[in-house]
């Protein structure tokens, strides 16, 4: 049997299997001890759910390649002449509407990142450009916390650095809600940004730059941290902080005494607070430059048309006097510069999204 008739038939042999087993998993949820159990029923109608568009879309996959069948048959014996153009028009349908189906059953196939439903942690930077990228830096941020509204996430602030004319130095922040990862992990790298700042006399377009960091959200438990390794500070807030930031000795400094990863949290009124959310980042910090460090080793083998992540690397320019957002990754240009700034960026995920989807099935081809 050739190789690809193999596959196909492995690959049906295993949605058949996911198919038995929502079934199997709908039946046990009409199971009155079931219903009567809120804990069981409600894992199971969670893994049902993780199913239905899997088998949804095998279903539509089935359907058509069903009416193809069944159009076949007919135009090789029927003789009606109405009736035949009929078949011809339903096979051709039925042909033209299948790869397409077949390409979105094979992406809901596609192994899931797991930390796609973590929260995440955003880190935002002034790069080359002095106080024009701290404007642009307390930019982005107030476009991914509209983002972050618009999905109905929650937004926090862990560490905020002002500058006096209202840009941010650095900015940490945490989003919380289903799938942050998943939609905000294609942001990190340095954002370009091409403007007349508002401190420019002569009208001069500047280029500047803004580095992004995001990294799914981790705690001490889940990346082991070694507290002989950790040293803890007290102190108080200070810069031009605002009413964002409070100006209690509650602030917290953690510093990972192998690496010298410092972390620093200020923003909750309680000193325990920001001391388990200055340790949740500082995890999330050393699991992200390990994924790093593994990424850079392979990094001759293989890499990713979305790109690797890395915090060096340029993946986007905001060209403010074209109204233009250029993902160079992709090479996706969006004349919508407005629009995205105010934080409709679903567009540019989606396309990303897709690329990397794509990406991984020409791997597995």
């Amino acid at each position: 049997m050739p190789y690809f008739l193999v596959l196909v038939y492995y690959m049906d042999e295993k949605l058949l299997q996911i198919e038995d087993k929502y079934e199997k998993l709908a039946a046990r949820m009409e199971d009155p001890d079931t219903y009567a159990d809120p804990a069981a029923y409600g894992a199971l109608a969670k893994e049902q759910k993780e199913l239905e568009p899997v088998v949804a879309a095998w279903g539509e996959v089935k359907r058509l390649r069903a009416a193809a069948r069944e159009a076949e048959a007919l135009l090789a014996g029927e003789e009606d002449p109405e009736l035949r153009d009929l078949a011809r028009e339903e096979l051709e349908a039925a042909r033209e509407a299948l790869p397409e189906a077949e390409l979105a059953l094979k992406r809901l196939l596609l192994p899931k990142d797991p930390n796609d439903e973590r929260n995440v942690i955003v880190e935002i930077r002034a790069g080359v450009g002095g106080e024009e990228s701290a404007l642009f830096a307390s930019s982005l941020y107030r476009m991914y916390a509209m983002y972050a509204e618009r999905q109905g996430w929650r937004l926090s602030i862990a560490n905020l650095n002002e500058t006096d004319l209202g840009g941010i130095k650095e900015i940490s922040f945490i989003v919380e809600g289903e799938g942050a990862w998943s939609r905000f992990k294609f942001e990190s790298g340095v954002h370009r940004v091409q403007r007349v700042p508002e401190t420019e006399t002569q009208g001069r377009v500047h280029t500047s730059t803004v580095t992004v960091a995001v990294l799914p959200e981790m705690d001490e438990v889940e990346f082991h941290l070694d507290m002989s390794e950790i040293r803890i500070d007290v102190f108080r807030s200070s810069g031009a902080g605002g009413q964002k930031v409070n100006k209690t000795s509650s602030a917290i400094r953690v510093t990972h005494i192998p690496t010298g990863t410092v972390v620093e949290c200020q923003d909750e009124r309680s000193q325990y607070k920001n001391k388990d959310r200055a340790l949740s980042i500082l995890a999330s910090r050393l699991a992200q430059a390990e994924r790093e460090k593994q990424a850079a080793d392979r990094a001759d083998e293989r890499r990713s048309q979305v790109g690797t992540g890395m915090r060096n690397e340029r993946i986007r320019t905001y060209n403010f006097p074209q109204g233009r957002v250029t993902d160079h990754r992709i090479g996706l240009t969006l004349y919508k510069i407005d629009a995205v700034m105010n934080g409709d960026l679903d567009e540019l995920i989606d396309a990303l999204v897709t690329a990397d989807q794509a990406e991984k099935l020409r791997e597995g081809a």
